[in-house]
């Protein structure tokens, strides 16, 4: 279609200024929508009081675990405060009836010894080490595959426990070494019913950080704290830190055990087919 004669004098508007202002406003735009969405997420997001949501996550956790044992988990700390060395406990936990049942592996600079041992909220047995074979030093590493008796999976140890009779195993309280309490951590950590949201919310537990683990997201929070004031701040956090869906399901839970030493549980498979066996809790 012919276009109009322009009047004398009137110069063209030029197209390109209206293809910059459109592109300004469409760049305006996006910026305005990322901005949204950054804001409207945790993404990069302080530490901060958990909100009502939150509070429920944590509330549902302690209730998941127990819904999901038999449950296998591993229990990772330092073998001493100092030095190189690992704990290492492969272990099956039944929340039902508050027992669990493990293969360790203590590794440090020059040995790795190796056993079995089961706890409850009472203390903890360990099964008596058997013979060692002739010529081969207990507790140290070799190029020989592990002998039939050294478990070293939660699913070989809960085998292995039901074979031994309750003479076999060496029981004794729990003690403040490490060890000790995360492993009473890992029996304590379920509940048979879910917590009170309001009253937790209260006690000072803080939102953190997003995290994923194994490709699934999880929130990680701190606390409760142990002693909440209206003065507590983040410094002021539990020693516990748990990993929670957003189900309320517990992934991964940490404690610290001394400044800058943490052990860690882990929830590596839920609802095992294989139960904990009755000893060394059998009378007689």
């Amino acid at each position: 279609m012919p276009q109009p004669p322009r009047e004398p004098g009137k110069p063209r508007e030029p197209r390109k200024k209206f293809r910059v202002a459109a592109v300004a406003a469409t760049t305006a735009l996006a910026g305005a929508l990322t901005t949204f969405l950054l804001l409207s997420g945790n993404g990069g997001a302080s530490p901060h009081p958990v909100s009502a949501d939150e509070a429920q996550r944590m509330a549902l956790a302690r209730f998941r675990a127990y819904e999901a044992s038999p449950a296998e988990v591993t229990v990772r700390l330092p073998a001493a405060e100092a030095g190189d060395g690992t704990i290492t406990v492969r272990a099956v936990v039944d929340h039902h009836v508050h027992r669990a049942v493990g293969a360790y592996e203590i590794v440090d600079d020059t040995r790795t010894v190796q056993g079995l041992l089961a706890w409850d909220p009472e203390g903890i047995a360990v099964a008596r080490p058997p013979a060692a074979a002739p010529g081969a030093e207990p507790g140290r590493t070799t190029a020989r595959p592990p002998a039939p008796d050294i478990v070293t999976t939660a699913a070989q140890a809960v085998r292995r426990a039901g074979t031994l009779k309750r003479e076999e195993w060496t029981r004794r309280p729990y003690s403040t070494a490490p060890l000790d309490r995360a492993l009473r951590l890992v029996v304590s950590v379920a509940a048979d019913r879910p917590d009170n949201a309001a009253l937790l919310a209260r006690s000072g537990p803080l939102w953190l950080r997003d995290e994923r683990l194994d490709g699934h997201g999880y929130g990680v929070f701190s606390g409760p704290r142990p002693g909440p004031s209206a003065s507590a701040s983040p410094a002021d956090d539990s020693t516990l830190t748990y990993w929670i869906d957003t189900d309320g399901n517990l992934r991964r839970v940490t404690a610290r055990m001394s400044p800058g030493h943490y052990a860690t549980v882990d929830f590596v498979a839920t609802r095992v087919r294989t139960g904990v066996p009755g000893a060394p809790w059998m009378k007689g």
